[in-house]
């Protein structure tokens, strides 16, 4: 495999096709760019040519802070590799980061999966039990720490149209209804969104497996959508809910949560007829 280390500008790295991994400009990116300013880029990026120039397989936050800094040119290993070697470099060194999005994980996989797949066979360290039925997703779940199963869920998270998915990102689907959730029609999709934007509500995960099994059944109508949806959630009911430390130290200190509420609610009910009689006078 030729290769060699070559300075380069930043700018005339082309950023790799379909990279699924998000620059956020947050402390950990702050903390790259002071090493960078202080020390220089002390790890080469990777790069492949491709065409006229090269195409960047890892190191994108380096370039991005590169770039901010206004160096002139960086280090970069430049190696001949095909798209699908390319492909599973460029996820496998990124795959380690903290705090990943449930998206990146999700296109990151497929990339992968598909990368690996297409190769067709599985390099030495990379076998799985010949039971398994999945050998491809288990041998990225292996590599990643994580069940072929949970592989295949992120990879799920692919089919939700983008409005849905950035839900995911933000936390207001959880991961559990939105596997459930992908197997919905890109149509269906666009219904519970607009249901989504008029009550204000995301589906549970109760709701959201019932959705997806109503639409395997060609029943999953924008009516459903929408009864389904604003169905009220166990955890949706009123509550009132006060730490028990916050409570004790009116209590005699052997009471239970349980004789605390009671003494409560008496303490309430006495106070409510004190306020009854007090209007009928």
């Amino acid at each position: 495999m030729k290769e060699y280390v070559q300075s380069l500008a930043p700018d005339k790295l082309t950023p790799f096709a379909g990279h699924p991994f998000r620059i956020r400009d947050d402390a950990s990116m702050d903390e790259l760019t002071e090493s960078i300013r202080a020390y220089g880029v002390l790890s080469p990026l990777l790069a492949r040519p491709k065409g006229e120039g090269y195409e960047l397989v890892s190191g994108h936050r380096r370039r991005a802070a590169a770039i901010k800094l206004g160096l002139a040119t960086v280090p970069v290993l430049v190696r001949e590799m095909s798209d699908d070697e390319a492909v599973i470099l460029m996820v496998d060194s990124n795959l380690q980061r903290e705090n990943l999005l449930p998206s990146e994980k999700a296109f990151a996989y497929k990339m992968k999966l598909d990368a690996l797949k297409h190769q067709g066979k599985v390099k030495t360290g990379q076998l799985v039990p010949k039971s398994d039925s999945h050998p491809t997703a288990a041998i990225i779940g292996q590599q990643s720490d994580e069940s072929y199963k949970t592989v295949q869920r992120y990879i799920r998270l692919t089919n939700l149209v983008k409005p849905l998915l950035d839900m995911v990102d933000e936390g207001r689907i959880a991961f559990s209804p939105a596997v459930e959730l992908s197997y919905l029609t890109k149509e269906q999709q666009a219904y519970l969104l607009d249901s989504i934007g008029q009550e204000d509500a995301t589906p549970s995960l109760s709701q959201a497996i019932r959705m997806k099994k109503l639409s395997q059944l060609g029943k999953l109508t924008p009516e459903v959508i929408y009864a389904v949806l604003t169905e009220e959630k166990p955890n949706q009911k009123e509550q009132v809910r006060i730490k028990t430390e916050s409570l004790r130290k009116y209590f005699p200190s052997g009471y239970s949560a349980e004789q605390m509420e009671r003494a409560i609610l008496k303490l309430l009910e006495e106070r409510y007829r004190a306020r009854h009689r007090g209007q009928e006078r």
